[in-house]
């Protein structure tokens, strides 16, 4: 069994943001993501799920690294300035790679 590398790239910011982030991967090329409503505590303080206006989502997308790079390069100068978000990106091995 062959795997190929690619990058998870994590997004987690408040839920007013769905919109113009899935935006912004969709002008990057991404054709697939998961999004998942999430609640926790951080920087600025507890973000409880069940307060439409407080909500918090997690968006994750697998693409190959030069996406990776590009997408964190934007959200850091475009996204991040104007929402509250936190993102990671980890190296992961994929069996599919035309998924992605």
């Amino acid at each position: 069994m062959k795997t190929h590398p690619m990058k998870l790239v994590t997004v987690v910011c408040e839920a007013l943001a769905r919109v113009p982030l899935l935006q912004l991967l969709k002008s990057h090329g991404v054709h697939g993501y998961t999004l998942f409503p999430v609640e926790g505590t951080g920087a600025r303080g507890e973000r409880p799920a069940d307060i439409e206006e407080f909500a918090n989502i997690q968006v994750e997308v697998i693409v190959p690294a030069a996406v990776a790079d590009a997408l964190v390069e934007k959200l850091h100068r475009d996204f991040l300035p104007q929402f509250a978000a936190i993102v990671y990106v980890t190296a992961v091995e994929v069996l599919r790679p035309e998924k992605f």
